[in-house]
């Protein structure tokens, strides 16, 4: 069963991969904000009851072990970590919501 973001039992989990991702495409201009980058992860971070994903040796381990069809390494960190935590993985990457091994929820 694919989990639900608005099921309060449900935990809700991030990656500090995310955070860096987010970080570089500011950078890149591939996102446009209004407020200061930093202020703006803060005050989401601040109301959004959250668990880190940490980066583990066994989510470096199982990077070794996937077989994802594009070399995004941002991509392969959050794969591998949703399967070691055993978490659905929620994207709007079309890319990564064709995979069959974990658990998805659409995000659109």
């Amino acid at each position: 069963m694919v989990a639900d973001l608005s099921n309060s039992s449900n935990e809700l989990w991030l990656s500090p991969i995310s955070i860096w991702e987010f970080f570089v495409l500011h950078r890149k201009k591939r996102l446009a904000l209004i407020a200061d980058a930093n202020a703006w992860v803060a005050d989401r971070l601040a109301v959004a009851p959250l668990k880190e994903a940490p980066v583990t040796i066994e989510v470096a381990r199982e990077l070794g072990r996937l077989q994802l069809p594009h070399g995004d390494p941002a991509d392969h960190f959050l794969v591998a970590t949703a399967k070691v935590f055993e978490l659905t993985l929620v994207t709007a990457d079309e890319r990564l919501l064709r995979l069959r091994d974990i658990p998805l929820l659409p995000n659109r």
